[in-house]
């Protein structure tokens, strides 16, 4: 007699038996589930699976599609398949190299493209797309012995990737195949090629934008930003990458197993160093006129820590920073704007006392004291305990914090006085050609580091409002980052490599009741390709040291 299992579904809150190794897309159409848009994998025991997942024991199952976050990222993965199979057909020899999210979509190079890349070069690629779509594909997962499909992956000029499975040890590896080519994306694909119906392709700067479905209306593209000054930092740190011989997990990989990873962590903190200098001599050339330095930046992207570096260069300069904080000028707690969904909004601008904050600096800059606040989070309540300031001739205010570069923050201050400044954390390596690293994971990780070690939380409770955050990132922040007079980019080749030994146990907390298991077994899949690198040379000063302990700032 077969075997039955128990099904849970918790779309539709039924309980079934069926036959042990059903797939869930058996299930699903016998379940007759409806998502809003098509369904594209699901969450077993809160763990994601390819519809083609044979299930062969009880399980709580929870379909998904595009709306939902692991279903975007099996979508886009799925869509840079497409692109890789059209650009291998329509230009032979020619390498696609997927960099980083920007301009609300995916920049995309075309290494080994003897000319620049054309209008007609995209169209072409785009109608190769279409037909590889019209056919509905199917992606198979396959696996094999690990030298054999190191030889496959080299074969199709892989060798990034092929290099990665090398160094992981394994006897058997997986790839996924696709009218007879083989990759390997870091996550599940969804079941074929039919299932990528809205995207778009773009001429951008030397490359390719790859344009997707918005998150919250699937129906439509993302609008394609503008985004000049970000993406000069996206290149600036590609040199820097260059000059490391960095560009992929493999090369760090390698640069470890040498013993030379300290090398690697010297390098990156002097680039650092010299970026920070350079920030610091462009202020100190305007320091008849500006007297007020605004830093901002997204969550876990090391404002701080910057903040203080920088003041230590305006020193060397002959300024004298007096940094301030707006998370001290916030409102009393009863006072806070709420959400959509009633909860306190401290990502709003509102959430400032702004009238008060401007009030203040003006002062300041007519020569009077004043008593800067201070905030506690724990009673959600203003408080001044003494703290006066007085500018005097050479002195500059430093301002940090995430509505920094919103001009209405200070209308009332001269836009003339102030030097605005970006803060991100732009990851400069890949896993691979294909599979970049997302800028939004590096931070989270950062985070779930700083909150466990400072803040007493599990990665559980940084995973539950990390959504919350980048809703408030992208509402709040984002739409204002191209104000900067500069941008700085606060991640290093290396943190990662470093950042794995800490975040992997606060991960392994996470249990497969929690609906955080997901996102944590993501994650651990992809720490999993770092190797590990001793931090004991990290420099006390180091923006890396405000997440990771041991800093010589005073926070």
């Amino acid at each position: 007699m077969m075997k039955q299992i128990d099904i849970y579904c918790k779309n539709n809150q039924l309980s079934k038996s069926y036959p042990a190794g059903m797939t869930l897309e058996e299930i699903a159409q016998d379940l007759g589930i409806e998502l809003e848009n098509r369904i594209l994998g699901a969450l077993v025991n809160n763990k994601l699976k390819e519809l083609s997942y044979m299930v062969y024991k009880n399980k709580t199952i929870e379909f998904i599609d595009l709306s939902h976050p692991d279903g975007r990222r099996m979508y886009i993965r799925s869509l840079m398949f497409i692109l890789y199979a059209a650009v291998r057909e329509v230009m032979p020899g020619v390498t696609l190299k997927i960099s980083h999210g920007i301009s609300n979509g995916y920049y995309a190079e075309l290494h080994g493209l003897e000319s620049e890349v054309t209008d007609s070069d995209v169209f072409a690629i785009l109608e190769e797309m279409n037909s590889i779509i019209g056919h509905d594909y199917p992606f198979e997962k396959k696996g094999y012995p690990t030298p054999e499909l190191v030889g496959l992956l080299k074969q199709q000029g892989l060798s990034g990737k092929a290099h990665l499975f090398e160094q992981q040890g394994s006897l058997y590896s997986f790839a996924y195949f696709m009218n007879g080519l083989a990759n390997f994306f870091y996550g599940h694909l969804v079941p074929s090629t039919g299932y990528i119906t809205r995207f778009g392709i773009e001429k951008y700067y030397d490359g390719i934008l790859i344009r997707v479905p918005h998150p919250q209306d699937v129906t439509t593209l993302m609008e394609a930003l503008p985004q000049d000054k970000l993406f000069d930092v996206f290149q600036e740190h590609k040199d820097w990458a260059e000059i490391l011989k960095v560009s992929t997990i493999a090369d760090l990989n390698d640069i470890v197993m040498a013993g030379k990873g300290g090398d690697v962590i010297k390098i990156s903190e002097a680039l650092h160093e010299k970026k920070i200098a350079e920030i610091a001599n462009q202020i100190s050339s305007q320091r008849d006129e500006v007297r007020l330095v605004l830093i901002s930046g997204p969550s876990s992207s090391g404002k701080t820590t910057f903040t203080k570096r920088l003041g230590v260069q305006l020193v060397v300069n002959g300024l004298w920073p007096h940094m301030i904080s707006v998370d001290d000028y916030f409102v009393n707690r009863e006072h806070t704007p709420k959400d959509e969904r009633g909860e306190y909004d401290f990502e709003s601008l509102y959430a400032i006392d702004i009238d008060f904050l401007n009030q203040q600096i003006l002062e300041l800059f007519e020569g009077k004291e004043v008593e800067i606040p201070r905030f506690s989070f724990q009673s959600g309540e203003r408080f001044f305990e003494g703290r006066k300031l007085k500018l005097a001739k050479g002195d500059i205010l430093l301002i940090e914090g995430i509505h920094c570069l919103n001009p209405a923050l200070l209308p009332l201050v001269d836009k003339r006085q102030s030097f605005r400044i970006f803060l991100s954390a732009l990851t400069q390596i890949s896993i691979d050609e294909q599979n970049y690293i997302s800028t939004s994971d590096n931070r989270l990780i950062r985070r779930m580091i700083r909150d466990s070690k400072y803040r007493g939380y599990p990665a559980r409770e940084t995973i539950r409002r990390w959504p919350m955050v980048r809703r408030g990132e992208e509402k709040n922040i984002f739409p204002f980052q191209e104000n900067a007079d500069i941008m700085f980019n606060s991640a290093t080749l290396y943190e990662l490599a470093v950042l794995k030994k800490h975040a992997e146990p606060i991960l392994l907390g996470v249990t497969e009741n929690q609906e955080e298991y997901s996102e944590t077994t993501r994650l651990l899949k992809f720490l999993c390709y770092f190797k590990q690198l001793d931090e004991s040379e990290i420099p006390p000063t180091s923006i890396l040291r405000e997440f990771l302990g041991g800093s010589s700032f005073v926070y």
